[in-house]
This record gives structure tokens, sequence and C-alpha cells, in this order.
């Protein structure tokens, strides 16, 4: 790993890392970027805590496609938001069916969740002296999810950097991509080996399945997330083979 006092604050990254498909191409999309990388993961309760078990395994994997980014990951963070989940009535953080509400929203949408993990991503950045923050938020091919919406992130954004000493960039990579342009994305990124690693590794599923292996990855294939990720898949195939 780079030694830390030979990189610029203006060259440091912390992604929001949950071990998910979206964060693994983000945390690719970082390290093809930037000379120091750390990653930090939640635990805030959800019923698909699956996903932070593949974490360790997919950063390991990660340096092995390009040893560049062996020697630019560095460390891991994980907080503990167990508190946030216990006053979250959603079906990401209770054992209940998932709906849509009037809005159009289902309910699995966690109010305030993105901008309590960018915050706490903030003050940890601060901590390490990382100036790039990194997350998969997207409002082009999602649930709908306010806190993922573009707006959301540059005014929070505004609020972090006139609350804290340091000023922050947040970067969301995916904002404008649907999912198979995310797949495309991913293959310039790291090839087949980072495709593979997306596939096998990581976890996407709400209901936190891994019983089930698909083409596009594990998951029930029925929740929102299956459903993005399998017809991201399909069209990212479609359009590779015409």
């Amino acid at each position: 790993m780079t030694d830390d006092h030979t990189v610029s604050f203006s060259e440091s990254a912390l992604v929001l890392f949950s071990g998910g498909q979206d964060s693994t191409t983000c945390l690719a999309w970082a390290l093809q970027r930037f000379q120091k990388v750390e990653t930090l993961g939640f635990h805030y309760g959800q019923r698909h805590d699956v996903e932070m078990q593949c974490r360790h395994g997919i950063r390991q994997k990660i340096k092995d496609i390009n040893p560049l980014w062996s020697d630019r990951l560095g460390e891991d963070h994980v907080l503990n938001l167990s508190g946030f989940g216990a006053i979250s009535e959603t079906a990401l953080t209770r054992e209940t069916a998932i709906e849509w509400d009037k809005q159009g929203l289902p309910s699995t949408f966690v109010p305030g969740r993105n901008l309590l993990f960018l915050t706490y991503a903030a003050i940890i950045a601060d901590r390490r002296h990382l100036r790039h923050i990194i997350g998969g938020m997207c409002e082009t091919d999602y649930s709908g999810y306010p806190d993922c919406r573009d707006d959301t992130i540059k005014a929070l954004q505004v609020a972090i950097n006139l609350g804290m000493s340091n000023r922050f960039v947040l970067h969301t990579p995916l904002m404008w991509v649907d999912k198979a342009e995310e797949w495309r994305m991913a293959e310039q990124l790291g090839g087949q080996p980072l495709i593979e690693l997306i596939n096998k590794d990581t976890h996407s599923c709400y209901l936190g399945d891994r019983s089930h292996a698909h083409e596009w990855g594990y998951g029930c294939g029925e929740c929102p997330a299956c459903e993005l990720r399998r017809s991201g898949w399909k069209n990212y195939v479609q359009q590779k083979d015409k």
C-alpha cells in the first residue's frame, strides 16, 4: 500500500462499500482514479446483511484484477448503526412483505439512509484525510428512492462542506447510467475478471437469498433489486452480442 504520507489530500478517496453490485463497480471506478482508496460499510439492521459478509472476499479478489488496484486499496471501516434500523419501519429492516405505497415508493425505502451514510462517511473521511467520497446512488435505473437523486447529493455536499473543516467532493459515478451501462462500465474497468467477480461474489437481493444462482448473480429473482439486476444483465448481454 502506498505510504499515507506520500498521498495528497486531493488524491485520496473513501468508497461507501456494501458488498453489492453498485458499490463494487464504484470501488473499481475509484481504484482506477485515486492513489489512496479506503472503504466504509454499515450494519444498520438490514435484513439482507449477507451483503456485509461478502465485502471481505470482494476486497481481496478485486486486488487480483489489477496490480495498481492492489497497491491503492487501503483500510476498511465498518460502522454499527443498528439503532437506525430500530426506528426504520421498512421492508429492509423488518420481516415484512415488499409493497408499494401511494407515491409509488417500495417499502424497501429507508428514509434518510443515504443522508446518514454520507454524513458519517464525511466524518470518517475527515479523520482519515480522504477528500473524495464515492457512493453508488443512481436515479436512472432505480426504485425511486428520494435520497438517491442527484439534487439530494448535491445539496448534501453543500451542507457537509459548510459544517466541516475540510472540503469534500461527493461522487456518484452511476447517477446517470442504467444497469446495462453499469455492466459495461465494469467491463471497461476490469474486463471479464471484474464481471465474474460481480456476478459470483456481490449481493444485491433485498431478501438476502444466496441459495439461487442465476446468470446475473445470486438472489430471489423477485424483489426490486433482483429485477433491476436481471433486466440490466439481459440488456447488457443483448447489446454485447450485436
